[in-house]
């Protein structure tokens, strides 16, 4: 009787865990991964990030406290690649791959670029570990973005969610 029971047990585990795998792979991610790229002068850009959505929240100064040091996305520690040094802000950063950390406030982000080490989140982030921290104004956007966003523009790198919008001036 027991080997009967313990047969059962072990069948609908198993088949179970079968229906969740398989369930896994066709839902959807709530936090995409996105790959952004771009080039600025004569550096190439590539930025690697999750893109988190509001879904009816108060993300920015909410879910995302004003104050703290945020991942700057979703998940995993948003990458930012360089193939060539840069000024970020007129700093030098040299050409690598970091990691890109933001303390959103109100009115102004710092900016933070530190070194790659495959983090999760930001629960493992350590200021000694900087390699570059800069400060910018925080600004509107035109009309409410849902989903968080980064680009590669012109002459800068954008960060856009919500009614936030904030860029750091990159020279190539």
């Amino acid at each position: 009787m027991k080997f009967r029971t313990i047969f059962a047990v072990l069948l609908c585990c198993s088949i179970g865990s079968e229906l969740l795998a398989q369930n896994q792979g066709t839902k959807k991610p709530l936090s995409p991964e996105a790959t952004v790229t771009g080039k600025i002068g004569n550096t190439n850009i590539e930025i690697v990030y999750c893109r988190p959505s509001a879904r009816g929240r108060k993300m920015l100064g909410g879910n995302e406290p004003y104050g703290e040091v945020w991942r700057t996305g979703a998940n995993a520690a948003t990458t930012f690649t360089i193939d060539r040094d840069v000024k970020i802000e007129g700093h030098i950063l040299p050409a690598g791959k970091y990691e890109l950390f933001t303390i959103p406030r109100p009115t102004e982000w710092t900016i933070i670029f530190q070194k790659y080490a495959r983090q999760w989140g930001a629960f493992s982030y350590k200021p000694e570990n900087d390699v570059l921290r800069v400060n910018v104004k925080a600004g509107k956007t035109d009309s409410y973005v849902e989903t968080f966003t980064i680009a590669v523009e012109e002459d800068k790198v954008s960060l856009k969610w919500e009614n936030t919008y904030v860029a750091f001036k990159v020279q190539g």
